[in-house]
């Protein structure tokens, strides 16, 4: 009985923290620009916080923790090291201060405004904002579920009543406060992220589950006993392909990509790209370690409810403080609802701003209102894929690739390439979506065919899809970025608008 108060008592005080913000900022939050970019004034710590916090969910700490340290040990740390050098410092370095100038500039609020000023095209605007909201439900649906079976093994509850918790608790920031609440909430829970992370491996490490069967040199053993070391050649590939995905897949998702919108200045996005890094190694490393451990808990017998529930097993084997479990559960919710207030903001001022008001010719007030209202169906149509029978890792890693293998090659070509044209960039852009599309459609036709197994003939070559989403995602994002360098080669005679190259440098408006 005091496990389970300790735990609701940090989780209500965590609740009441969040609610307190969105409220306070409800007042600060004055038309479209604020809600959705803050005013564009926000320093490095803040918006290096934030785009931790949207970067690392549940998702992370137990759908790829978990699956990936069962399937590849000690070698998932690399995706760890992947997501913190390429995810984060690189991904930092390259786009951080030009994605800031050009939308400074240019008053951009949402990717789909920037290819469209980019290639005056208001098709390829209709296309990447439909494309966003429909492909970022699935992402969202991961955060869900990765957070709901923590709740259900640690907290014994349903996991419906975890997924409606988590869901109320992503509105009442997103829908009262906007962006400067996001940024304010993401910043709080990037220190309960770092903070807990530390507390959680050293507590992790010296548990008798881990301790009793030799630590780091028993899972080497282990590892060697089992194949796992060296890999084999396709473990190789799969493992290859999920750093790959996890950490360039970063550069063509806009609700990353929203994060450099806001800062205020040069200054300050230097000031970002090492908070960030570190934040990244902190995180990012540490939880796929405790998730690499894993063989150690439980052999070579996966848990009660299979990879889903890894990690959250391995918390409850590992005798923690309750005190410590309530730490816990509050970092996991923390960067989930920060996952999700960010997926959500993105996916639905985009809809509202890029489709919505222009076919309407809504006014900003209605325009803002309305985006609340499609906050509250995103949240609903995460809940209803989330209840499907997909593992956390599948629907992420299909968003992933369909979002990114869409438009990471023509964001970023855009930013540098002055030859790069509007044709260039529609090829980019249908040839990823296509490819990364094939996994998604495989799971969908299983899904309706009742999810049969099988390895052979069409029901297993679907399975075989359905299973490959972090290499198609790969494999998109190469193809698409191919496709706009030769597409835009072959047809240079293409007027390429240079209002997007300007030199000067707008440090604040």
């Amino acid at each position: 009985m005091q496990k389970y108060v300790v735990i609701w008592a940090t989780i209500v005080i965590y609740i009441v923290a969040m609610s307190v913000i969105g409220i306070i900022n409800s007042k600060a939050t004055k038309g479209i620009a604020s809600f959705t970019v803050g005013g564009r004034d926000a320093g490095g710590w803040i918006s290096a916080l934030s785009y931790g916090t949207a970067y690392f969910s549940a998702v992370m700490f137990i759908g790829y923790a978990g699956t990936s340290g069962w399937k590849y040990g000690l070698w998932a740390v690399l995706i760890g090291l992947g997501n913190a050098i390429f995810g984060s410092w690189l991904a930092w370095k390259v786009l951080a201060s030009r994605t800031r100038e050009v939308s400074h500039r240019l008053k951009i609020k949402s990717m789909p405004q920037l290819f469209s000023l980019r290639f005056k095209s208001q098709r390829m605007k209709v296309f990447s904002a439909i494309v966003i909201f429909i492909f970022l439900i699935p992402y969202s649906a991961s955060v869900y579920k990765g957070l709901s079976s923590v709740c259900s093994v640690l907290l014994g509850i349903d996991v419906t009543v975890c997924m409606i918790v988590i869901a109320v608790a992503a509105c009442v920031v997103l829908v009262i406060g906007g962006y400067l609440a996001t940024l304010k909430a993401d910043f709080m829970q990037g220190i309960i992220m770092a903070v807990g992370i530390v507390l959680l491996i050293i507590f992790v490490m010296i548990s008798p589950a881990v301790t009793d069967n030799g630590s780091i040199s028993g899972m080497v053993d282990f590892m060697k006993q089992n194949k796992m070391m060296p890999l084999s050649t396709g473990d190789t590939i799969a493992l290859i392909s999920t750093i790959l995905m996890t950490s360039f897949g970063t550069w063509g998702l806009p609700q990353m990509i929203h994060k450099y919108y806001g800062i205020k200045n040069e200054k300050e996005v230097k000031r970002g790209i090492v908070v960030s890094t570190i934040f990244a190694l902190l995180v990012s490393v540490g939880g796929y370690f405790i998730g690499s451990l894993s063989h150690l808990v439980f052999g070579n017998q996966l848990p009660e409810g299979g990879v889903d529930y890894i990690v959250p097993r391995m918390l409850d084997a590992a005798n923690l403080p309750n005190i410590l479990l309530g730490i816990v559960l509050v970092l996991l919710i923390s960067s989930s609802v920060s996952t999700l207030s960010s997926i959500t903001l993105t996916a639905c001022s985009t809809f509202s701003l890029d489709l919505l008001k222009p076919a309407f010719k809504m006014k900003e007030k209605s325009s803002g209102w309305v985006i609340r209202i499609l906050c509250i169906l995103f949240v609903l149509a995460s809940y209803v894929i989330a209840n499907t029978n997909t593992p956390i890792l599948d629907m992420m890693s299909y968003s992933w690739g369909i979002v990114s293998g869409s438009f990471l090659a023509p964001y970023v070509l855009s930013l540098y390439l002055k030859w790069l044209n509007k044709a260039g960039a529609w090829s980019g852009m249908i040839g990823g979506f296509s490819i990364a599309m094939l996994p998604a459609v495989s799971k969908i036709i299983l899904l309706i065919m009742g999810s049969p197994n099988g390895t052979e003939g069409f029901i297993g070559g679907l399975n075989f899809l359905a299973a490959q989403g972090p290499t198609f995602a790969v494999v998109a994002m190469v193809i698409s970025l191919l496709l706009c360098v030769v597409v835009s080669k072959l047809t240079a005679k293409e007027k390429v608008d240079n209002l997007f190259f300007y030199e000067g440098v707008i440090e604040n408006e």
